[in-house]
């Protein structure tokens, strides 16, 4: 819980307000710390959605089966990196969930519409008031301003562990990137943006593994033997 007073000048005689803001508004630590995630003025209106109002969300905007089974994998592998963290790193569990849940919640009209699902989920969640959510998952696809040295983000958690997750099955990040070239790489110049966000792919783990009490592989398998 965090106080924040500073001056306020309206049409009435200067003075102090003081507000009251919960964890949910500060966007992780981020927003507040030395982040280089691309985010907007923070809205006092903008919060952290709860599990089950993310899972609300996918079903108001009818996630296909397949793609809610995929977020929820996402889910699992973000949160085992979260929970496995050193003591000294901090990350805010809410925000990660969300955004692992919410990262393709308009992945399912993209199908049609061939819109960036990325941008435009990012821009959904953010009109709803999630907006560190939201900015969060404009950024799952391609990651904006990644810093191996500064501290580590919710966003490079989500970015990477949608990385891990094919379908709904956990892989190393080479399969994973094979998969896309198969599935999106319909020009030499797709492949090739492809591989080069696998190389960034590769940095972003080595950064999560510096960060980690455990071994990345060790805590993501856990999911897998139900530990």
């Amino acid at each position: 819980m965090l106080f924040l007073v500073f001056p306020i000048h309206t049409t009435f005689q200067s003075g102090i307000i003081k507000i009251l803001l919960n964890s949910n508004l500060t966007c992780g630590a981020s927003i507040w710390g030395r982040s280089s995630m691309a985010i907007g003025p923070l809205s006092f209106t903008d919060r952290i959605p709860s599990r089950d109002e993310c899972d609300e969300l996918m079903a108001r905007y009818s996630m296909l089966p397949n793609i809610v089974a995929h977020s929820q994998q996402v889910m699992r592998v973000s949160l085992a990196i979260t929970d496995n963290l050193k003591n000294e790193v901090t990350i805010n569990r809410d925000l990660v969930m969300a955004a692992a849940l919410l990262h393709d919640i308009t992945k399912t009209r993209s199908l049609e519409t061939r819109e960036r699902h990325d941008q435009s989920g990012g821009e959904l969640l953010r009109e709803l008031g999630f907006a560190c959510v939201g900015e969060i998952v404009k950024q799952h696809v391609i990651l904006l301003n990644f810093n191996p040295q500064e501290r580590l983000e919710e966003r490079e958690i989500i970015n990477y562990a949608d990385k891990r997750v094919m379908h709904d099955r956990i892989v190393s990040l080479t399969e994973r990137v094979e998969d896309l070239i198969q599935r999106y790489g319909a020009t030499e110049e797709i492949k090739n943006l492809i591989r080069q966000n696998e190389g960034q792919a590769f940095a972003i783990e080595r950064k999560i593994a510096d960060c980690m009490a455990i071994d990345v592989d060790s805590a993501i398998q856990r999911i897998q033997t139900g530990r």
